[in-house]
């Protein structure tokens, strides 16, 4: 099984993504949430020329990726489910939510060291919100990215199914819940106790920071719950909300040249946790 997720994993997870992408783009169209302030040419030219970007600098950084080590460490006995028996749904639940988890606290930690943050900015700093800021975040973002999460694959041992579901869920899911479109609020109400949705993941790229610094979730919407960073609505509607940082607010800056140069222009802002003022 694993040999076999192995060939395939590159065509399960383009599939994936260009069906789910392909939706999304669709959705929007039909039913947005928001006006967008840019026009789409440049913003999609430019958010998928990061993924292209991104997509090189992986593959040459990391002669192994996450369901590969999956696979080998499945081989070599390495990691904890590999140690214990556990029936293999039960595994592949529990690697599914344990990796969803560390995601969150890795999310949280971008917000949290000023350094990591003027990384993770150029995800904020976009002045829209649809499905393409799912996708814009800067390569040293995902090398550090990559690298927890490979650690983390090697001392779990999950099984290679299971770091492939997570792999398309969260891919998928950071697509529909960045989404410009607009669901029932009692629908949207019901469905964020299961997924983090587009209304909830909104606020967390509001300019205000006490607002963009909650709602860390991309997958599962639980652990802003359990650790009390939830926030139910913005102060302002979803439809008249600021987005964006107060930084690199011209169309100039969200070109993929300045985009790339971002963690090295300017402040680091007072966006980050620990030095928040309390702003909204």
């Amino acid at each position: 099984m694993s040999e076999l997720l192995l060939t395939y994993e590159p065509i399960i997870r383009l599939s994936a993504f260009l069906g789910i992408l392909g939706v999304m783009v669709i959705w929007e169209l039909v039913s947005p949430c928001r006006r967008l302030e840019i026009p789409r040419l440049i913003r999609w030219s430019n958010n998928l020329g990061i993924v292209v970007v991104n997509t090189i600098v992986v593959r040459l950084t990391f002669p192994i990726v996450a369901v590969g080590l999956a696979h080998q460490a499945d081989s070599q006995n390495w990691g904890l489910f590999n140690l214990i028996d556990l029936p293999n749904w039960l595994a592949i639940v529990i690697s599914v939510m344990l990796l969803d988890l560390v995601i969150y606290l890795q999310h949280v930690m971008v917000h949290a060291i000023p350094i990591l943050w003027r990384l993770h900015r150029m995800h904020h700093a976009d002045l829209d919100f649809d499905v393409t800021t799912g996708l814009r975040f800067h390569p040293i973002e995902i090398l550090l990215s990559m690298a927890i999460k490979l650690a983390v694959i090697f001392a779990l041992g999950p099984p290679a199914v299971a770091v492939l579901i997570f792999e398309i869920l969260l891919n998928g899911t950071a697509m529909f819940n960045h989404g410009n479109v607009r669901l029932p609020l009692g629908f949207d109400r019901l469905l964020r106790w299961i997924v983090v949705t587009p209304d909830m993941h909104r606020v967390h790229h509001s300019i205000w920071s006490a607002e963009a610094n909650s709602n860390f979730g991309f997958n599962l919407p639980w652990w802003d719950r359990v650790f009390g960073t939830y926030r139910a609505q913005p102060k302002e509607s979803h439809e008249n909300m600021v987005i964006g940082i107060e930084q690199f607010r011209s169309q100039r800056d969200h070109w993929l040249d300045l985009m790339l140069l971002q963690p090295w222009r300017g402040p680091a802002s007072d966006y980050p946790i620990n030095r928040e003022k309390g702003a909204g």
